[in-house]
């Protein structure tokens, strides 16, 4: 991961409301190809965030920059050669009459070529194993399919920086492992990850970063294993870290590492200890 900050803001304010501000003086600064949790309770101002880093919303007061561009002046159209983002509802992003459609407006809109628009699309199709609906209007798949037509259609247009709402919301465990596989090869290409989400199992097992947001302010930020030891933070903002990483926290005594994220790493450690002992 490269130490240049991909995404930065400085004393960011943002008001719905004048009487109670959704974000109050934020100041942060997201490193190239991050793989990055933004969790907290609703109306805690993750999603006001995020909406600043494809210039959905504007900055009250204070400063973001995407690279080394302000978005102060830039549409969302620019920013989306860099930012793409996946809404929480599929549903609030699809509107043509099929999938290839679908995945080709966004392409289309940047500018590209015919040519280099088709080879996107059927990548995208390809990559997200959607080239049997192909002609099917995503309107009517299931709600799994709409979520891959989503990030497809944001995958197609090649930005660098992913956003994701609550990616997970309305899939089965099955269908949300299949997209975090998705997700992981996503990050793995070099893109900065940005998941909103309430799933801290899911954050827990698969996110390298974690921030925190309390009443429209950093709480606390930093590697994900270390932020789900600071009790006393997540206990301010109602977070509750996964079930396996509070268990092998009670174990500690017995020698569980107390940062264990995953089913999986608790396993291998209780493996360990029991060959040990025995």
């Amino acid at each position: 991961m490269s130490d240049s900050p991909c995404l930065r803001t400085r004393d960011l304010w943002y008001e719905y409301d004048t009487a109670i501000p959704a974000l109050n003086g934020v100041d942060l600064s997201i490193p190239d190809n991050a793989y990055l949790a933004i969790v907290g309770q609703n109306g805690s101002g993750k999603t006001t965030l995020v909406k600043h880093f494809n210039g959905l919303l504007k900055p009250t007061r204070g400063e973001v920059w995407i690279y080394d561009r302000s978005t102060e002046s830039a549409t969302v159209g620019e920013l989306a050669h860099q930012v793409g983002y996946v809404f929480q509802n599929p549903d609030h992003q699809i509107f043509c009459a099929t999938t290839r459609e679908e995945i080709g407006f966004g392409p289309r809109n940047l500018g590209l070529t015919p040519e280099a628009v088709r080879a996107r699309v059927d990548d995208a199709l390809e990559t997200f194993a959607l080239t049997p609906y192909a002609d099917t209007p995503p309107a009517v798949l299931g709600y799994g399919l709409r979520r891959k037509v989503s990030i497809a259609a944001v995958y197609a247009m090649r930005p660098k920086i992913f956003i994701l709402d609550e990616p997970s919301i309305g899939l089965d465990w099955r269908s949300a492992q299949e997209l975090m596989v998705l997700v992981d090869n996503l990050h793995a290409q070099g893109h900065t990850i940005i998941l909103v989400s309430h799933d801290m199992r899911l954050v827990a097992e698969y996110t390298r970063q974690m921030l925190v947001m309390h009443e429209g302010e950093v709480l606390t930020y930093g590697p994900t294993e270390a932020v789900l030891c600071r009790t006393e933070q997540l206990e301010q903002a109602q977070i509750a870290p996964p079930q396996i990483n509070r268990l092998a926290r009670r174990l500690s005594d017995l020698g569980f590492d107390g940062r264990t994220l995953s089913v999986e790493a608790f396993c291998a450690a209780f493996g360990e200890l029991w060959e040990e002992k025995t």
